[in-house]
């Protein structure tokens, strides 16, 4: 049985993820700041200490891994976005990466591949120069924005662990859509009053992914050994906020609802500097990742929203 180690194991795509991987048949260490007061070592599922301010990791635990899955770091949108924050943000996610390669640099390990969570903040907002017809693909510069500095710090800090023969994936994963949080529950949420809430003009583009996809596509990259570097983890219909908005309406409401757009200068006095990342467009293409020979299972914004409010 592989075992695979999750950082970040208690947020919206950890959770999933150990839910998914267990059910292929892996053995899942969660690492952990706390033990749960709740857990029976040595079952399939298994917690594991580390702090990162503290530069702390159960060793044994890494010892015992053949994956490891990294996806700790603090949420881009959690908080505004003040000077400090913003280096919350990109240490919560350079420092982990560098406590995770001195500890398989220090001590002997069975560690044959590390997947990276990485984001399409990358790319920044859409650019003709710099994007083919489909939207961005993963040859494209960073952009020189904050998120766009940050992803790229976040991949180049787990870069070392090639070095050491390990083989390292990176998803540069977009807006994930999941029933237990995230964007999909802002969306959601205004329609419990039968308001569509359509941000800014609307038509800034959406790339997204089902949390299910998701978690199929980081199994695929700890057991396809052709997967190396990044990769894009978007569906393969991106679709602007309108679209999206009023499809998820749709299906929600029928007929019973009514759209209102939310202007800019609201969202900007709500969220600060991050609601560049609500407003802005930003169009990626999977074709990398399907010509790896991964398939998606929604495909669609509508395959994917009628499966989520089918699943609620």
């Amino acid at each position: 049985m592989e075992t695979v180690i999750i950082t970040g194991g208690t947020g919206l795509v950890g959770k999933a993820l150990t839910k998914h991987l267990l059910s292929k048949g892996y053995r899942v260490t969660v690492l952990t700041r706390t033990l749960p007061a709740k857990s029976a070592p040595g079952t399939q599922l298994n917690y594991a200490l580390w702090n990162v301010k503290e530069k702390t990791i159960d060793v044994n635990a890494v010892k015992a891994a053949t994956h490891i899955i990294h996806l700790a770091g603090a949420g881009v949108v959690d908080k505004r976005w003040s000077e400090a924050y913003k280096q919350e943000i990109i240490n919560s996610r350079t420092k982990s990466s560098e406590l995770l390669i001195s500890t398989l640099q220090q001590h002997e390990n069975h560690v044959k591949t590390l997947v990276s969570a990485s984001a399409t903040g990358w790319y920044g907002a859409d650019n003709p120069a710099q994007q083919g017809a489909g939207g961005f693909a993963e040859t494209a510069l960073p952009a020189e924005d904050f998120l766009g500095e940050t992803c790229r710090l976040w991949e180049q800090s787990i870069e070392p662990a090639a070095a050491l023969g390990k083989r390292v994936v990176k998803l540069r994963t977009g807006i994930v859509l999941s029933n237990d949080g995230g964007a999909l529950a802002a969306f959601k949420k205004p329609l419990k009053a039968g308001v569509a809430g359509i941000l800014g003009n609307g038509k800034q583009v959406v790339s997204w992914i089902h949390i299910d996809d998701l978690c199929r596509m980081y199994t695929e990259a700890l057991q396809n050994n052709s997967l190396h570097g990044a990769y894009n983890a978007v569906a393969p219909a991106p679709v602007s906020n309108k679209t999206l908005t009023l499809e998820l309406a749709r299906i929600m409401k029928g007929k019973f609802f009514i759209p209102l757009h939310v202007p800019a200068f609201v969202l900007k006095a709500m969220l600060g500097e991050s609601s560049i990342e609500v407003l802005k467009s930003c169009t990626v293409n999977c074709d990398k990742i399907k010509q790896a020979g991964f398939t998606f299972l929604y495909p669609s914004i509508e395959a994917a929203l009628v499966d989520l409010c089918a699943t609620k």
